[in-house]
């Protein structure tokens, strides 16, 4: 235990205030103690702020989730541990989302506590002082781990550890191959459920029916060729973790019938009358703009806000760099092994080049970066080739700058704009003629399923 830490305690409670106090200068922490969540701001205000805060959350007058906030905006990243007599998911959700790092349920044992009081003294930094590079790589299987080395990460990091424990939904956001599948096993691992079953099922990858009986299962004689009965996803799943990945792409009868899992836990299989339940912790990821999708009537908005029980918003590979020269390192041990070759340098030339390119990708295309380096052998090569793209990159962004037409647009930037035009052009011919139909469409213009996706968003192409 850190001898020199300095406790703020908060609650309303004269016994639980004293025992509080006793045990903690028992440890040799210095202890302050306050009865009222005013007088506990009014401290950190006028002093020095303490290096952690044990916030009683049902107080008269100011509550601790108000103290909470209030405390925050005084002193940004204070560390705050709730004590509620309630494990209430809406309440706990709320206090992670204003900034708690741990909430711990009375009546408490003094274990409980120590362990508390040691995770959260030992994670981050205190208010006010500046943050530390701290990094990491956690192993969630064969092909996935969770890579931790900007402060935007290990924000993500810390929230998911608090969410993880909480029975809620949880809405994953951000752009393709961002991670959001990286976060939810590590959501999962993290969570009650981690030795149950974690299944993903990719919402944009089957026809609605298909994915209905995907999903939900059928008995005999539901349609034709079903001539026995099969489990859905959600059976299989019981008592663990289920990952709707592209979410935004669920067909509207569908998301219907998900409302009413959400809800109460329950669903038929296709061709039954009678219902089945499950204790299925639900995660949901897309990449679409789900605000934008029920503004025009896509997707559901009741659905949204039972998905939305707590949202985390991962931030693209440009806007975390810190991360790139350890997932170059995670990405060439793992397909050195794979491909039974030898692992290849990472000289400080080449880092710095993936360092200045925008990864537009993210960690798929770093991912499928490495691939081709170790395949060819040649770092030149591989190196002259994201340089280039760079390149590309930056006439690219110079040519918005400028108006159309102008004489200092570049060659370059006037043959993608043609190029650009002439493929949504072509999509959305192809979109016409198959009324919509973007499986045969993808088909029709030679491309796979998932790219034609990316270029109806990268276009804006709408039905």
């Amino acid at each position: 235990m850190n001898e020199k830490a300095r406790i703020l305690v908060v609650d309303d409670e004269p016994s639980m205030l004293r025992y509080l106090q006793t045990v903690l200068e028992a440890e040799s922490y210095h202890v302050q103690a306050v009865r009222s969540g005013i007088e506990a701001v009014a401290r950190i205000r006028k002093g020095p702020a303490p290096d952690l805060v044990l916030l009683d959350v049902l107080m008269p007058e100011v509550d601790g989730l108000q103290t909470l906030e209030l405390l925050q905006k005084a002193r940004p990243g204070i560390k705050v541990v709730m004590l509620s007599c309630t494990t209430e998911p809406r309440k706990v959700v709320q206090a992670i989302r204003l900034g708690a790092v741990d909430y711990l349920t009375k009546p408490f044992q003094i274990q409980d506590l120590e362990k508390v009081l040691v995770h959260s003294l030992s994670s981050g930094v205190s208010a006010g002082e500046p943050a530390e590079a701290g990094q990491s790589i956690e192993e969630l299987d064969d092909e996935l781990c969770f890579v931790c080395a900007s402060p935007a990460m290990r924000k993500i990091r810390a929230q998911v550890e608090q969410v993880a424990s909480v029975n809620v939904p949880v809405l994953l956001l951000g752009e393709s191959g961002s991670g959001k599948e990286v976060v939810a096993r590590l959501i999962h691992k993290l969570s009650p459920r981690s030795s149950r079953i974690f299944l993903k099922v990719n919402c944009a990858a089957l026809p609605g029916e298909l994915l209905e009986s995907e999903l939900f299962g059928y008995e005999v004689g539901a349609f034709t060729g079903a001539s026995r009965p099969k489990p859905g996803k959600f059976e299989l799943c019981d008592n663990g973790t289920i990952l709707l990945d592209e979410i935004g792409e669920l067909p509207g009868g569908l998301q219907a019938k998900l409302l009413h899992v959400l809800q109460d836990q329950e669903f038929s299989r296709l061709g039954s009358r009678s219902t089945i339940r499950v204790d299925v912790r639900i995660l949901a990821a897309t990449n679409v703009d789900i605000r934008a999708a029920m503004a025009e009537k896509r997707f559901r908005e009741d659905l949204f806000y039972r998905l939305n029980a707590f949202t985390l918003d991962l931030p693209p590979l440009r806007e975390r760099r810190e991360e790139i020269p350890l997932l170059l390192r995670q990405f060439m041990a793992r397909y050195a092994g794979r491909y039974a070759r030898t692992q290849l340098p990472l000289s400080p030339g080449l880092v710095d080049a993936c360092a200045r390119y925008s990864w537009p990708g993210n960690l798929r295309e770093l991912e499928n970066f490495v691939k081709r380096y170790l395949i060819l052998g040649d770092e030149s090569l591989v190196r002259g080739e994201l340089e280039s793209k760079t390149e590309e990159q930056q006439t690219s962004t110079d040519a918005s700058r400028v108006s159309t037409g102008s004489p200092s647009r570049g060659l370059k930037s006037l043959v993608r704009s043609i190029k650009d035009e002439t493929e949504m052009e072509a999509i959305s011919r192809a979109l016409e003629e198959t009324k919509w139909n973007r499986k045969r469409a993808a088909a029709l213009l030679n491309i796979s399923y998932k790219a034609l996706l990316y270029k109806i968003r990268q276009y804006g192409i709408e039905r």
